[in-house]
Formats: C-alpha cells, structure tokens, sequence
C-alpha cells in the first residue's frame, strides 16, 4: 500500500473538493437520474429497435434477444493521422471480442480528429482547440440513441482524448474504457531532427533535408513518438485509471497491442450496470483522479495543453481545477521523467524504461498519488503500478523493477528536480504557465525589451531579417479563444531556439499555446485574461521592459500600462472554415477555465 498521502496533495485535494461541492453534486445528480431514467432496450418502441440493429448483420439475433451488453464503439479514425491510422480494422476486431463474452458492439459514431502536426503554422491551426468542443458534441450525439450499456472511445491525440472523455462524462452512468493504439517504432535520433529544423531555420538545410528529416521521424502508423500532448494523453489515462493497465505505449500491430484490446472489450463488458462491479464513467472520473492526472503530467514534464484540457474535463465531471492547485501540486511533485523534448530519448526508449508502471508506482510509493480511485481496470491505482505482458496467449501484468535508463527515469527519492516544472507567473501582464521543467535554471530569469508582433509569421519574418538579434522579449498577442481559437504557435521554437543559441537572452510571452513538443526557450504562454477585449498584452509597446521570473512567479511589465488603449485587434479571421467557428469564438471563456465554448454555453 501506498505510504501517507503527501500535505501538499492532501490540501489541493481537500481544495478542490470543497470547491467543487456543489457542481459536483449537480453532475452526480444528473448521472443518476440517467442512470434510472434510461429505457431497458426491450421497452423500447419495435420500429426504434428495428431501426438501430438492421445494420449489425450476424449480431442482429443477439440483439433481438436482449439479452447480454451492447458496446458503442466511438471511433476517431481517419488514415491521415497516424496516431488513429490503426483503428481503421478495431471495429470487426472488438466485435469478435464482444461475442467471447455473450455481448455486442456497434459503432455508434465517428468523431473527427485533425492532426496538429499537420496544420502546424497553417491556418487550419486556428480551428484545432475548438475541434475538441466539436468532438464531444460528436460524442454525445453518438451515445445519445439510448441503445448502450457501455462504451469503448477511441482516440489518442492532442485535442480528441479529452473531447472524447467531455462527451462521455455527459453520459457519466455508463461503464467507459479509453483504447488507445499505441506508438510509432523510433526513427532518427531527436537530436538529429532538431539539428535540421535550427539548420532550417538560419537558411543552413534545404526544404528537401528537411523534409527528409522530418520523414525519418514520422515514418509509419502510430502516434508520434515524442512527448507532446498526444502521448500525455495517454499517461493520462493510466493515471486516472481509464485504460486497461499498462496499454499507454504498447506498438500497434502487436500481440500485446490485440491482447490488451481484447481485455478492454471484456472489462467495459463486465463493469455495467447490471453486473456486480458497477464502475461508472461518471464515478471513476472524481476530484481525486482529476490530481492524478495532474499529478502525471507534472511528474513526467507533459504538455502544457493539458494546463487547459484538465480544467475542461474536470468541468464535465463537476471539479473545478485552476492553475493555482497546478502550481501548488507542482511544487511537491518531482519530476521523474525525461522523455523528448526534455530528454534525448521518446515514449518507446520510455516504455523500454519502467513506463508508467515505474511512474505510478513511485508516486504511490511516495503518497503523491491517490491510490483509492475507482479505476475500470483494477481494484484502484495500484493494478497500474505494473506493467502487462504475454505468457502464451494470455495476458499477465509483472512487477516493475528498478529503472531501465536513469538518463530517462529516475525514483521519486532521486528526480530529476525536486519540482513538476510547470510554474504560474502572475503580475500586470496577467496569469500565465511557464513550462521549467523544458528550460535551464540559468533561464528562469528573463529581462529585456519586448518587441510585440500579432503574428508567429511575422516573428518569422523579423528574425530572417536580423531584427531580433538581441536580449529580446516577444510578445505575440491576439492569440487566444476568443481571437483566433488560440492555435499553437510551435514554429516559433527554431527561430527564438537560435537566437538563444547564439547567447541572447530569449523568452516568449503569448496569450496562444505551444505545443507539447515545446522546449528550451523560456515561455509564458496562455495568458489571461487574452489580449482581444482588453487584456494587458494589448497594451504593451515596442520597447516596454518586460520580466519573466519562474523563481519568484512574475510575469510583469515597468511600463505604466495604465495611460494606454488597447491596440486594435485584426479583423476576423475567413477561409479554411475558421468563418464557420465565429460562434465558437464568440462564446469562449478564458484559458484557465479551458477555453471551451460549448461548457461556457452549457453553463458548466
């Protein structure tokens, strides 16, 4: 068992439930309500039944019957994401898991999921945050035909996982197990892949090298294999004890990949209503899962998107987390982790390590995590505290030993730093996250003249010329929810990477995001409130001395914003259908809170 619970998490934990008490009954309510107002399938209307089984062709008999569970199946598949490449064949397979155990399994519905990578620098990016309000809006319309017992999700990357875990807490009476498809093989050495990209970025490689070294990376079906939000995703779900155990950074295509699937089909089977071990979505994700997850991605250096999405799928399930209760957390969880970006190796030389295993079992190991959740895989946290394997054809879970690569994992009694690394700055510039784990402690500190663009291009276009060649704050504003749907701003990190390089003093300010992929420059992003309506980036000029201090927890400015009128904001953005979110702008609330417009409008 797990040893005392630390004071720190204890605190923020008691926080948070006293928070959310009300909110928290409210969604408990109304699952339970669901829960005993939901039609048994056999009550339903013949032509309603008719209707939902004249596609399931040899499970239609089962169907009819009524007699055993029926799955829906949420699938996020498309084959331009390599991540969710895989789930094209899932279907037919948990059928055919399905029926090992006297159940069924439908696809209810299909979610869209657009890959970041992709529209990285594009205009396409602006839509990207919002793509998670449009996906759990997919969700529940998916599950909203009142024909399931249960359901498996299936999704992996940056926006999808949480807006597939948003939709389902709506639908928080029903047993829920997120199946993920596992990593890419390793390509070229990461410090090889940023080598090209900052030789790019000074004219040094052509587009060719480049495409050629991006290539070598991203190579085949499976997530990316570095550390970005995608795969924080999927620690995530082991921390909050969403997966079958261990199934975070399994290959795709492999025995134990079909063997972890098939036990997902099982349990999500076994865990309903009807049965003896009931486990509810709604139930499983609590206040105490909710510190879990933020206790992982503090403890592993994850993405800084997860600063947003944690307080969104909080909000669904009734918690109300801030950044206040991540910057305390983060003061107490060390981190254990150094997988790239924050280190040289990816997610697989991290599973090949201990994993999340090793992680889970030294967080409870030192009363940083809370053992006593409701998982759908075990009897609490614990059943995640080892790793899964085959003997045969069956599926087993081992004892995790001591770590592989001390370069990559280290216990909790000798970390990496004694901090999570993901720090609040506040001041006259607003409330903002500075992700240190990725950065030097000699960088924690930055002070110097801002030069304010509204664009990443246009910081592209200054450093081509030299203008940037200087200890140098940028700003980049009108670039939050309610501007442009707040688009990461990852092609910023080459240009100001060699600026750093080259001894300046570098650091960015922005009310946008950057990715999970983010690294060494000292960064203060998602600041709120965001420029557009008035925020403090909207005032800042030219030449204003802007700090940033991780150590103190500053983010100011000497300048006297006090005299001055917000700058102009640029005209709403059209093309690539960013005109068809205007709705979603318009209603979005600030990042802390997740900038979501679907829960602002939900009253959530």
């Amino acid at each position: 068992m797990s040893e005392a619970l630390h004071p720190v998490l204890q605190r923020v934990t008691d926080r948070i439930i006293e928070r959310s008490k009300s909110s928290r009954r409210a969604y408990l309510d109304l699952i339970e309500h669901e829960a005993e107002h939901q039609p048994d399938r056999n009550a339903v209307s013949c032509s309603n039944l008719a209707h939902a089984y004249a596609g399931a062709l040899e499970d239609q008999q089962q169907l009819k019957t009524g007699r055993g569970v029926n799955i829906g199946i949420v699938t996020a598949y498309n084959d331009m994401l390599s991540a969710h490449q895989p789930y094209g064949r899932y279907p037919e397979r948990l059928k055919i898991y399905a029926r090992e155990v006297g159940a069924t399994a439908q696809v209810a519905g299909g979610t869209p999921a657009m890959c970041d990578g992709v529209t990285q620098g594009q205009d396409g990016m602006e839509l990207s945050l919002f793509s998670r309000d449009v996906i759990a809006l997919s969700t529940g319309v998916a599950l909203s035909h009142a024909m399931y017992d249960g359901s498996l999700l299936l999704g992996i990357c940056d926006k999808i996982v949480p807006g597939l875990v948003i939709g389902a807490l709506r639908f928080g009476h029903l047993p829920a197990i997120l199946v993920p498809g596992g990593p890419m093989p390793t390509g070229i050495a990461n410090k090889e892949k940023q080598r090209v990209r900052q030789l790019y970025a000074e004219g040094k490689a052509t587009r060719a090298d480049l495409l050629e070294s991006e290539s070598g990376s991203y190579h085949s079906p499976g997530t990316c294999t570095f550390y970005g939000t995608a795969n924080s995703n999927q620690m995530m779900m082991e921390m909050m004890g969403l997966h079958i155990p261990g199934a975070a950074f399994i290959q795709p295509g492999t025995k134990l990949r079909q063997a972890l699937d098939r036990a997902a089909v099982h349990r999500v089977a076994a865990i309903g209503r009807d049965g003896n071990d009931y486990r509810p979505l709604g139930r499983c994700i609590d206040e105490k899962a909710i510190v879990n997850a933020a206790v992982g991605l503090l403890a592993t250096g994850g993405s800084t998107n997860h600063a947003i999405h944690i307080p969104a799928m909080a909000r669904a399930a009734g918690v109300i987390i801030d950044w206040t209760d991540l910057d305390e957390l983060s003061s107490a969880v060390p981190l254990l982790a150094r997988v790239y970006p924050n280190g040289s190796g990816d997610v697989n030389h991290f599973h090949d390590a201990g994993g999340m295993g090793y992680v889970i079992r030294e967080l409870l190991g030192a009363g940083l995590a809370h053992r006593d959740i409701m998982t759908v895989g075990g009897a609490d946290l614990g059943a995640y505290a080892e790793e899964p394997g085959l003997e045969g054809k069956d599926l087993v879970w081992r004892p995790i030993g001591e770590s592989g690569d001390a370069t990559m994992l280290r216990p909790a009694a000798d970390p990496f730093l004694p901090d999570g690394g993901m720090r609040l700055v506040t001041g006259n510039l607003g409330r903002a996250t500075f992700k240190t784990s990725a950065v030097d402690p000699d960088r924690y500190t930055i002070e110097a003249p801002c030069r304010v663009f509204r664009t990443q291009h246009a910081v592209a276009e200054a450093f081509a010329k030299g203008e940037l060649d200087r200890d140098v704050v940028v700003v980049v504003r009108f670039q939050g929810p309610r501007a442009n749907g707040m688009p990461e701003l990852h092609a910023l990190t080459p240009p100001l990477g060699v600026l750093q390089d080259r001894g300046y003093k570098v650091a960015l300010v922005t009310d946008g995001r950057m990715s999970g992929a983010s690294g060494k420059v000292p960064a203060a992003i998602h600041c709120s409130p965001e420029a557009l309506g008035g925020g403090p980036l909207s005032l800042l000029q030219d030449g204003d001395v802007v700090r940033l201090c991780a150590v103190t927890g500053t983010l100011s400015t000497t300048a006297d914003l006090s005299v001055r009128e917000p700058a102009d904001p640029p005209p709403p953005a059209s093309g690539m259908g960013r005109e068809l979110f205007a709705m979603f702008r318009h209603a979005a609330d600030e990042a802390e809170k997740g900038g979501s417009a679907m829960l602002a409008a939900a009253g959530l």
